[in-house]
């Protein structure tokens, strides 16, 4: 995965109204539009919660007391960039929209299995 940071430089984080016929321009048919978004959406999610998780783990602390919870600004900023990032669907939409999305059927990768 690219780093999230670039890839979501320049998308609004805002839901928006979208031309129903551009999302059907590729598929032919909107639901199959609508499960390849959401399939990207998961794998954004997915992705984007490892990632997370990943720079948070830097900042843990292996102590079993709890007396005092020290607040790091760095993990602060951390958590509230992620915060801010527009959420996956919204993401997964202008990649499928600008067409850097790549999506293959199941049957289809079964025939190029079978084949090769």
């Amino acid at each position: 995965m690219t780093d999230i940071k670039n890839q979501v430089q320049n998308i609004n984080p805002n839901a928006e109204a979208r031309d129903v016929t551009k999302l059907i321009e590729e598929t032919g048919n909107i639901y199959e539009a609508l499960a390849i978004i959401a399939s990207r959406a998961k794998q954004l999610s997915v992705d984007i919660k490892h990632e997370l998780h990943g720079k948070l783990e830097e900042f843990a602390v292996n102590s079993e007391t709890i007396e005092e919870i020290q607040e790091n600004k760095e993990q602060i900023e951390i958590s509230k960039f992620y915060e801010k990032l527009p959420n996956a669907a919204v993401i997964s939409m202008n990649e499928f929209l600008d067409g850097n999305l790549e999506y293959r059927y199941r049957d289809q990768k079964q025939e190029e299995e079978d084949l090769a």
